[in-house]
């Protein structure tokens, strides 16, 4: 088995692209085998209070918990086939003193998923960090802009206007929701415990026989020196559920990322041109049109949304496909999965921060749409007033919506929007809206509701939110 990892062989974009150096340490080889000999030492510290382990044997595992040596554990798993056991000789090796009071009692899985467990925990909190980040963020954009009209599109079509701040906002109430439901996985985060081949116990049973301690005592005192809280009931493992569960989690987090990042593509193409990710001095957008300004950044958290929003299959199947107690095919895609959900959305994390933070607002695009199409959607003011002054709501709307109908076809046809000069002229509307007020009530810009106190409203939930569950 090759040591040596350079460009010229494949190597996971996830190892050198993708993800934080942080995230990748948790999800690294060398990690993942200090934490089984943290598991393993935690054991044979609880099995101290026993008498099976002495306080030399303690003292000689702690000083080789940290020696790690991939290299020789390879070469023993080249013969045994079993990387978890050959982990456990290589220690074994490096402490004489202790080596041989290793793994009492313990199948694979004890070390394993409590490891794993732990390494779920970690990359959550790496995670949270990054979002608390993102929607600090997001808080100051929601207030810079929450008074700054726009044209508001539903089904893609130009609707009512709304403010950008308030638009922002839409996408802070999913980012704080996926806050909430990260933060309240990562305080569910149950390990397996120490139950054995079939999570009866039975082997510390057996173990601790004439000791003055049970097997139920031993395994509290080792998942407390972990910080762990064990499921009441496992098997091999612990339930895959469990990873079903935190997959969840991370995609729906990739959604709220998505649909960001997909409506900054709509609103940077050229025919609306409001927003824009940045661009910078020498950036490139395309290698055959040199005038492009892709949104590249945007695009890379869509496809990596996508990525994460797939894996939730494999985690269903590990679970559904568990058959009695265990089965071991959950093993080698689990080595890929968990890692890669944890990378992606750590790359997603940081990406859309900083377009949040760099994100630029075209305000003379802003006031072209509000020129061109946010006048129809104002017309609704002008039925208003026109019914309250005494006009036929009806028969008013007809001849509003006879004028729209031809000033659509003038603006299909490239042509200025008439509808303000229609209305204004318009005799039926005239006897009960004066044609000056007809003018202003098409205003779009002022037409946007409640829209920025609520944004201003919901910036400051979000770090009362943040301060709160911080503390």
């Amino acid at each position: 088995m090759s040591e040596t990892f350079d460009h010229e062989t494949y190597l996971s974009p996830f190892a050198w692209r993708y993800g934080s150096p942080e995230m990748r340490r948790v999800w690294s080889e060398a990690h993942k085998r200090r934490l089984w000999r943290r598991v393993w030492l935690a054991l044979a510290e609880a099995q101290m209070a026993a008498g099976l382990v002495s306080a030399e044997q303690l003292a000689d595992l702690r000083a080789h918990a940290d020696d790690v040596d991939i290299p020789r554990a390879h070469a023993i798993e080249a013969e045994t086939r079993h990387d978890l056991m050959a982990e456990l000789l290589t220690y074994a090796e490096q402490s004489p003193v202790g080596g041989g009071v290793l793994h009492l009692g313990a199948t694979s899985m004890d070390i394993e998923d409590n490891a794993d467990v732990l390494r779920l925990r970690e990359g959550l909190d790496i995670l949270l960090v990054k979002l608390r980040a993102l929607l600090t963020a997001l808080a100051g954009q929601i207030e810079r802009w929450a008074d700054t009209p726009c044209l508001g599109y539903t089904h893609l079509q130009p609707a009512e206007p709304t403010t950008v701040g308030h638009r922002l906002a839409s996408y802070g109430q999913d980012f704080l929701a996926d806050w909430q439901d990260l933060r309240h996985l990562r305080g569910e985060i149950r390990g397996k415990g120490f139950r054995g081949a079939v999570g009866t116990g039975a082997s510390y049973a057996e173990l601790l026989a004439g000791t003055d301690l049970t097997a139920e005592t031993m395994e509290q005192r080792a998942v407390a020196a972990l910080g762990l809280k064990p499921f009441p009931i496992v098997n091999q493992t612990y339930p895959r559920r469990q990873d079903l569960t935190i997959l969840h989690g991370l995609t729906a987090l990739a959604q709220t990322a998505h649909r960001f990042a997909a409506d900054l593509r709509i609103l940077q193409s050229p025919a609306l041109g409001e927003w824009a990710e940045p661009f910078g001095k020498r950036q490139v957008g395309s290698s055959a049109m040199p005038f492009k300004r892709n949104p590249i950044t945007a695009e890379k958290i869509d496809s990596l949304a996508r990525f994460v929003a797939s894996l939730p299959g494999v985690a269903w199947s590990n679970g559904a496909l568990s058959f009695l107690e265990r089965t071991l095919d959950d093993s080698a895609n689990r080595r890929v999965v968990l890692p890669e959900a944890f990378l992606a959305a750590d790359e997603l994390l940081k990406e859309t921060r900083r377009l949040v933070e760099g994100l630029h607002v075209d305000m003379a695009a802003l006031a072209r749409n509000l020129r061109t199409y946010g006048v129809f959607s104002a017309t609704e003011r002008v039925l208003m007033a026109a019914a309250r002054a005494g006009g036929n709501r009806q028969s008013l709307h007809e001849v509003i919506r006879r004028h729209s109908m031809g000033a659509w076809e003038a603006v299909r046809r490239g042509e200025a929007n008439p509808l303000a000069d229609l209305l204004a002229s318009d005799a039926e509307i005239g006897v009960f809206v004066p044609a000056e007020r007809v003018r202003i009530l098409l205003d779009a810009s002022q037409y946007v509701g409640d829209a920025p106190a609520r944004a201003r409203a919901f910036a400051n939930r979000i770090r009362s939110v943040l301060a709160e569950e911080t503390a």
